[in-house]
């Protein structure tokens, strides 16, 4: 027969046990959140020529995720004090629906985002960054392959405050989904992942952004559409006054453009529009109105009379390594425009994948001889 007291000494013990793994474990959830924010803030700080850092970090153990708060970067040396990348709020976590199909990849949700471009801080002195160094930090941050993508009331912006007078265009409101980003499903198609993305841009002009693309290899092919559309040209101004000495009294602005890339070769097309537009304000000085009536009398001449549109067509193609806009294409659509066939203010849907595909098996042959 075991001794009684042996046996009370055992249960004592496995209680014990028991008891310090509980408080153990209850330490380190309660710990969890600090040490993945040190974490996060030590990727952060290696990032070469930025400063960045992370305000605090939630753990939702049950459904798989954590929530950033307050993430922040910017260059080293800024001018200014205006964040490059600011993320309020970014959801990661586990996408469950992927599990059931034999894949650990997670989905990421940013809310408020903004990524603003200041020229003066990106081009002030110090140690040239590499995009990649911080674009790697940001993905090893997520300790999973990211599937599905989203981004809610977001904002990218090019802001010039050295520009007399400031120059700041931007895209906000913007809202953005892509899915299947690591080919969970459908891995027979050739562009797995299908992405949407509408904003309103500077001038209150509409965005929208379609496509497919294989994020899977080293230089991704994709299929794209992109459009601009209705936004008011006075608010180019401080672009136009800056870089051309023009400026608009009135008029809408409109950009169309279709890409294409497949084995690392680029087809495609820009197709900028202004519509119903006049030059030369009542505040003008002389020497701006000479200039700008001068601009003027090529913008009649070239611009379509019945429709009231100067347009053109720039097309873009070849390797992504050395990418060109076709010069004499561009002027020889801009004479199209005026005075044989309108644009149409629409995406022309005359690229497709299978052209720059096509071209690309022409360069490997090239390449090959």
């Amino acid at each position: 027969m075991k001794d009684p007291k042996k046996i009370a000494f055992y249960k004592r013990k496995r209680y014990i046990f028991i008891a310090i793994l509980v408080l153990g474990l209850l330490i380190f959830r309660i710990y969890l959140p600090t040490l993945v924010k040190n974490q996060i803030n030590k990727t952060l700080a290696t990032i070469p020529g930025y400063y960045g850092y992370v305000d605090d970090v939630d753990i939702a153990l049950i459904r798989g995720a954590y929530v950033i708060k307050g993430l922040y970067l910017n260059k080293l040396n800024a001018k200014t004090e205006i964040p490059f990348l600011k993320f309020p709020k970014s959801d990661i976590s586990i996408e469950w629906k992927s599990l059931f199909k034999g894949k650990i990849v997670s989905e990421v949700i940013l809310y408020n985002p903004d990524a603003i471009y200041v020229f003066e801080d990106q081009n002030s002195k110090g140690k040239e960054p590499d995009v990649d160094d911080w674009t790697k930090a940001l993905t090893d941050i997520i300790p999973i392959d990211i599937n599905h993508f989203e981004i809610h009331s977001g904002k990218v912006a090019f802001v010039q405050i050295q520009a007399n007078p400031d120059i700041d265009l931007h895209i906000e409101k913007i809202e953005m989904y892509a899915d299947n980003l690591r080919n969970v499903v459908a891995k027979s198609r050739t562009l797995p992942s299908p992405f949407h993305a509408t904003g309103v841009s500077v001038g209150n002009g509409k965005m929208t952004l379609d496509g497919n693309i294989n994020l899977i290899k080293e230089i991704p092919d994709m299929d794209l559409t992109f459009s601009l559309q209705s936004a008011q040209a006075t608010a180019l101004n401080d672009l136009s006054k800056h870089y051309a000495g023009i400026d608009f009294e009135k008029g809408t602005f409109e950009l169309y453009s279709e890409v294409a890339i497949a084995d690392g070769y680029l087809k495609g097309y820009i197709k900028p529009l202004l519509k119903d537009s006049k030059l030369i304000g009542k505040e003008d000085g002389f020497f701006e109105k000479v200039w700008e009536g001068f601009v003027g009398f090529f913008k009649f001449v070239l611009k379509n009379q019945r429709t009231n549109t100067l347009a053109t067509k720039v097309p873009i193609e070849g390797d992504l390594k050395n990418v060109k806009a076709g010069v004499w294409p561009t002027v020889i659509h801009i004479f199209q425009n005026a005075w044989i066939e309108a644009f149409k203010r629409q995406v022309d849907n005359d690229v497709e994948f299978r052209d720059a595909f096509q071209e690309a098996q022409k360069e490997s042959k090239k390449e090959k001889k």
